[in-house]
């Protein structure tokens, strides 16, 4: 873990907060009150945003952070070359051009969707151990293990909620149904990503990621139920 205490003042988080709330917010009414429009195209930019947000508010700037992100945004990458070449990883899909520029059939902006998804669990789940971990008597191992499984399952679930709205929004299109190989996929890349974020994750939780994790997952919650 970290050994640098220091924190974002609060004025700083909810500035970065109100301004994803904004840009979501906007989003929302765009991709359901907007028609067929080029509204979906804005994703990536949306996106680099929320990245440039979470630089914002990170409690340091080390090698290690930065070794972090760039360890997920490779495998991410990586990963999704395979599965969208192959099938071998998650199943048969293919990306559409809303994303943007891509490598080997990989909008690159996914990259930093991995970045996002992954260091947004395993803060979510830094401030629910911080909170109640000691609580109920967790010990040190048992709160690692919490943070890697349960945060892996967040991220399934993240998928799970994002994937009717990506599929008609063209962000990417499956060959038939997804499949459960999907989430179990997401599953278990996840879980090394969590370990490592184990071992860089800051003292004190990033309280921003925690908030992006939830303003993401309400937006494409609300979308999947009325889009």
């Amino acid at each position: 873990m970290s050994s640098n205490n220091t924190v974002p003042s609060a004025k700083s988080i909810n500035i970065a907060t109100g301004i994803a709330i904004l840009f979501h917010t906007i989003g929302l009414i765009g991709f359901l009150y907007a028609g067929d429009t080029n509204f979906r195209y804005t994703t990536p930019i949306n996106l680099l945003l929320m990245f440039g947000l979470l630089l914002y508010t990170l409690h340091e700037h080390s090698f290690r952070i930065w070794l972090f992100f760039i360890v997920c945004f490779i495998t991410g990458m990586a990963v999704e070359m395979v599965g969208t070449n192959t099938g071998f990883l998650f199943g048969d899909y293919q990306y559409g051009d809303v994303l943007g520029p891509s490598i080997n059939h990989v909008p690159w902006i996914i990259g930093i969707n991995w970045v996002l998804v992954i260091y947004g669990c395993g803060s979510t789940m830094q401030v629910i151990l911080q909170k109640w971990g000691t609580s109920i008597g967790l010990s040190d191992r048992m709160t690692v293990f919490s943070l890697v499984m349960d945060g892996a399952l967040l991220a399934v679930m993240f998928d799970w909620i994002m994937e009717p709205v990506a599929i008609e929004l063209d962000y990417w299109s499956w060959s038939g149904a997804i499949p459960f190989f999907n989430y179990l996929c997401w599953f278990l890349i996840s879980i090394p990503l969590l370990m490592l974020f184990s071992l860089v994750r800051p003292a004190v939780p990033n309280k921003f990621a925690f908030n992006l994790f939830l303003i993401q997952a309400f937006f494409f919650l609300l979308l999947r139920t009325f889009l």
